[in-house]
């Protein structure tokens, strides 16, 4: 791989703005070497002969033998002349007033035929090393006072440790004697303190003096008095809904209660904060070391283009400069480790470096062979439907309203799913592609996100549940003698749902544990809105939903079908229950709801008038919904009329705010016309096509104002299907370039961490 390829696939995604601009250096060089092939002369780009061998003019140099024995002295001294003729460069730090310093690079063969091309470089070579150097020294301040941050935690922790647990040493017997050595239990729970979590405080020291260094730090130690405790408050209470209730009434309470309980969720924050933290310090070196390299190759490219040798002197000074000589990361990295093995999993070094350091997951070759299997089960049971549908002449047979009316509901529910879910593959695919960190973005646990064939392995397997089981109840005949159908193959759909929900909240660490609990705790979330804090993820999700209205309506025909129906004939009449109706309302606006209520807490909490845009946009789709559903219910030209205006209102606010605010398209002064200044896509296109699509497919819902419910060669249901899976086809199509926006803004803003809160909060207005 090409240098160029693997520091782009190394960089912090966030931070490429702040990396050094290779590609761009790198072009500069090629106009330089394009000079200096038109301006060539003659003889030195005369053609060989065809045919013809020419050797090279320095095998025919004069031979001086193995050793240079004679004239070694000689040629010493002609290099050290050559050194000093052959100085292109002279790289200085200047300082300007207001600013920090900055180095300036002269070239002193500017006179050269062609020097203005190198000159040029140059110059666009300081800009860069400049930029890096900025970046580098504020995001080293940023973490320098983020360890003072951690480290006063660490003081309270540990004065917080000593109150709980209260550890006590045995005094030796000449000290318990002599009153002079008398020690007040707090004295004495910081000495002890002291013993168990400062023994090993300078395991950075070189090891032949390590133990004297270790006495010596022993005897200066100041461990944090207990009295510190006086001017810290805690927040250590995860939200909930009884939190969040207490804040608006106003009943909180942070004082400290010394409990087991409160010291462990302490200890749990500070354990993330640390963990966080020292992934920063990674990248932050990282960054570091990928610059200097990428500074190293495209000087030798210079030297070797020009055929100068002004890399050792740039180099020198780059090696000089605060990116080449600071250590801080370093140190603060090391210190970092030593800290959290110690304090956090009892001096084993293993498992501390395997929580600092989590394995990214590797790919295996079961995961492709199963989703394999699995997807071409799948087609072999599409195809085995097909051919019992034409055998058995099913779209002819009598039955096959009853059954479209009953069992297809049943299944359609998990085709919803599926379509989803390989929507969301796609979505991955295309995201690692075009690099859109979506793993920080929805805040994933490093290594436990899923890739697209983990996702396509879940689906296929779904898949194959669901066909296999469609195949199984595809009978449209009842028993003659009964007048009724089979009772264990009737049951089959509500048992594939009973397993599906048990796979779903089963607390084994089996299928994909950590997803599965993350898709619930955000579900619920988005359930108790707006009672938790609106994070990313949660109304990603809420949004997801919102595009599966027809799978949740399916849920509710599951419990209309099975309680209330009798599923041994296919026939039920809850349908035509007002009840039923309303609650086909009800479970349709909860989605729409649970956003317009996360739009309206986060308008309170961030006060930003567009959140208070958007919980109109979805009121205004409540609203349309209603309208909709009623029409359809009840019919009228008065019903028509408002579903139509309500619906034409509401798509019009929705398709502006996908493209212009979640996209972040339609910016009439953009670099890319009538699109916006940073693209992923390289082919422009692809944004028009996927604005299109976005327009077309937000006005499906004129279907049912026109009265299209129902086609010669479809079902009602069937119909009904097709309009909810291009539905889910739009939610596929809007996550990609949403997440693509979100992922440009966190570029925009330099955001590659999300941030911790700390449990303790110190007292600023008293003096510690």
């Amino acid at each position: 791989m090409k240098f160029g390829k693997e520091f782009a696939s190394q960089m912090v995604q966030e931070w490429q703005e702040a990396y050094m601009d290779y590609n761009y250096l790198k072009g500069v060089l090629k106009d330089i070497l394009n000079f200096k092939k038109r301006n060539a002369p003659l003889a030195e780009i005369a053609a060989t002969p065809k045919g013809s061998l020419k050797r090279r003019l320095s095998m025919y140099r004069a031979y001086s033998g193995l050793q240079s024995r004679y004239n070694s002295f000689k040629s010493l001294s002609l290099s050290n002349n050559n050194d000093q003729d052959d100085e292109v460069i002279l790289v200085n730090s200047v300082q300007q007033e207001g600013s920090e310093g900055h180095y300036q690079t002269m070239f002193l063969m500017s006179s050269e035929h062609g020097g203005e091309y190198e000159m040029v470089f140059f110059r666009r070579l300081d800009e860069e090393f400049n930029k890096v150097l900025t970046f580098y020294k504020k995001k080293v301040g940023e973490v320098k006072a983020e360890a003072d941050e951690l480290s006063k935690q660490m003081d309270a922790l540990i004065a917080l440790r000593i109150m709980v647990d209260k550890p006590s040493i045995e005094m030796e017997s000449s000290q318990v004697n002599d009153p002079t050595h008398f020690r007040s239990p707090s004295r004495l729970h910081m000495e002890a303190i002291q013993e168990v979590e400062m023994t090993s405080e300078e395991r950075l020291e070189k090891e032949a003096t390590s133990e004297r260094r270790d006495t010596a730090k022993m005897n200066e130690f100041r461990p944090a008095p207990l009295e510190i405790l006086d001017h810290v408050r805690i927040n250590v209470e995860p939200e909930t809904p009884v939190s969040t209730l207490r804040k608006v009434i106003r009943i909180s309470d942070s004082n400290l209660s010394f409990s087991k309980e409160e010291l462990r969720k302490a200890e749990e924050q500070i354990r993330k904060a640390f963990v966080e933290f020292y992934q920063k310090l990674r990248l932050l070196k990282s960054y570091c070391f990928l610059n200097m390299l990428a500074f190293s190759k495209i000087m030798k490219k210079y030297d070797k283009i020009t055929s100068r040798k002004a890399s050792k002197s740039y180099l020198e000074m780059v090696d000089k400069s605060y990116l080449g000589s600071s250590d801080e990361v370093s140190k603060l990295i090391e210190r970092v480790e030593a800290t959290f093995i110690k304090h956090f999993v009892n001096g084993n070094r293993r498992k501390g470096m395997k929580t600092l350091r989590p394995q990214a997951k590797r790919e295996t070759h079961r995961v492709t062979f199963f989703m394999g299997l699995f997807s071409g089960c799948s087609i072999a049971l599409v195809a085995a439907i097909v051919v019992s549908i034409r055998a058995g002449n099913l779209l002819e047979h009598k039955g096959r309203g009853q059954y479209m009316d009953n069992i297809f509901p049943l299944y359609s529910l998990f085709g919803f799913i599926v379509l989803h879910m390989l929507m969301y593959a796609g979505n991955i695919y295309y995201w690692r592609r075009f690099r859109v960190n979506y793993p920080f973005i929805f805040g994933f646990k490093q290594g436990t996100e899923l890739g697209y064939r983990q996702v396509l392995l879940l689906a296929s397997g779904l898949a194959v549940l669901a066909l296999a089981a469609a195949l199984a109840n595809l009978d449209m005949e009842m028993d003659p003698k009964t007048r009724s159908f089979g009772t264990v193959t009737e049951l089959i759909p509500l048992a594939l749902v009973v397993v599906l929900l048990l796979i779903t909240f089963c607390p084994l660490n089996i299928i994909y544990r950590s997803s599965r609990f993350f898709l619930i705790r955000c579900a619920w979330h988005c359930l108790c809105a707006p009672l938790y804090k609106v994070t990313l993820p949660d109304f990603f999700l809420a949004d997801q939903i919102t595009s599966q209205v027809q799978a949740i309506r399916s849920l509710q025909f599951y419990v209309c079908y099975y309680v209330w129906g009798n599923f041994r004939t296919r026939s039920n009449k809850c349908q035509d229950s007002s009840v039923y109706q309303i609650l086909y309302i009800v479970v349709a606006i909860i989605p729409f709801w649970s956003r317009f209520i996360q739009c309206l807490r986060r308008l309170f909490e961030e006060k930003d008038s567009m959140q208070g845009l958007n919980s109109l946009k979805y009121f205004s789709t409540i609203v349309a919904l209603v309208m909709r559903t009623l029409y359809d219910q009840k019919r009228g030209t008065f019903w028509k009329v408002m579903a139509a205006s309500t619906s034409g209102i509401t798509t019009v606010a929705n398709t502006y705010w996908d493209i212009v605010i979640d996209w972040g398209l339609l910016q009439r002064n953009s670099k890319n016309r009538w699109l916006r200044d940073k693209l992923l896509v390289p082919h422009k296109i692809v944004y028009f096509v996927a604005i299109v699509l976005d327009i077309i497919l937000r006005l499906v819902w004129m279907q049912l104002v026109l009265d299209i419910q129902e086609l010669p060669f479809l079902h009602k249901k069937a119909f009904v299907a097709v309009v909810a899976s291009l539905e889910i086809f739009r939610r596929g199509l809007w996550n990609f370039f949403r997440l693509e926006n979100e992922h440009l803004n966190n570029v925009g803003k330099y955001r590659a961490f999300k941030s911790v809160p700390l449990p303790f909060n110190y007292d600023e207005d008293k003096s510690i």
